[in-house]
């Protein structure tokens, strides 16, 4: 085993928190070995003033992290789970899923009111299409407006009164801990998750034997079952995190229930669909599950999409 690895990290609080917690992590499993974090900057930090779909949903915020992987400059990289396209590149594979925190999205209310109580034309801040369209299928009454930047430059747009509220994940706001802004958890029930939401990705090379011992210390079996339903899925679908679908697991009684979504840009269609699948048969049901979206209208939907 290597006495010396490097991380490769957006360079965001969020994502130093994270690659920080797993450095931690594998130090405290061995002591003898030496964590470095290598900060790279990747296309969707560069790009704060257009929404992500415009940009190119695929990769945005990992492809320079996966070059730097590939031509050895770093020995793993720690993502949002969230962020990673279905296909990965050619020698890239998820080497471990460390237990998954709160997968659900929340709203942040400027004056504290829940999301059924906000008056008709009121502006919700989102950067992602996916929870665009979820909220627009539950109010149209509603004006979504996309919202970029991190997470002090998103609450201080808020409390400047351009938005009414702004919708985020609540894994990053508990992380760096601001769990105290939210106002309301947004369940499945209301808003079906991204795929990964609220998991990291630890992605190494493939057949990397000085990772091992280390990856078997980060990885987290109930999480990874439900995000390998979930990406089964999204890769099924051929989408990104950047359109309007979505797929969440959970597991009950050692029963894994896939929720999954897709909708149009404006919310007036949508597609949701529930699964259930042993913990071993994941992978074939998350593509039945997307198979069944798509034949229940989802195709029709992503095809009529005016997505880059």
């Amino acid at each position: 085993m290597k006495t010396n690895i490097c991380i490769g990290t957006r360079g965001s609080m969020l994502a130093l928190w994270q690659a920080n917690h797993v450095k931690e992590t594998i130090e405290k499993a061995f002591p003898d070995i030496q964590v470095d974090i290598n900060i790279i900057k990747t296309t969707g930090d560069r790009v704060t003033d257009r929404p992500l779909a415009m940009v190119g949903g695929k990769g945005l915020f990992v492809k320079e992290i996966e070059s730097a992987l590939l031509d050895g400059t770093i020995d793993l990289a720690v993502h949002s789970m969230k962020d990673m396209p279905g296909e990965l590149p050619e020698g890239l594979v998820i080497g471990a899923i460390p237990e998954r925190a709160n997968p659900f999205d929340v709203l942040i209310s400027g004056q504290g009111s829940l999301f059924k109580n906000y008056p008709q034309g009121a502006v919700i801040g989102t950067s992602s299409l996916r929870r665009g369209s979820q909220l627009k299928h539950l109010r149209p009454d509603l004006e979504i407006k996309s919202i970029r930047g991190n997470l002090d430059t998103r609450l201080k747009k808020l409390k400047s009164g351009e938005y009414a509220a702004i919708v985020l994940a609540a894994a990053g706001l508990e992380r760096l801990g601001q769990g105290s802004e939210i106002t309301e958890y947004l369940t499945e029930t209301d808003m079906v998750p991204a795929v990964g939401q609220g998991a990291l990705c630890i992605e190494t090379r493939e057949k990397d034997p000085d990772m091992a011992d280390i990856l078997s210390v980060l990885d987290h079996d109930p999480t990874r079952i439900c995000v390998t339903g979930e990406r089964a899925f999204l890769k099924e679908i051929e989408g990104s995190c950047h359109i309007p679908v979505a797929c969440f697991g959970k597991i009950i009684d050692n029963r894994v229930m896939l929720t999954a979504v897709v909708a149009s840009e404006d919310g007036e269609s949508l597609i949701k669909e529930i699964i259930e699948s042993s913990p071993e048969q994941v992978t074939e049901k998350g593509r039945e599950l997307a198979k069944l979206v798509l034949d229940k209208g989802g195709k029709r939907i992503l095809e009529a999409l005016n997505i880059p």
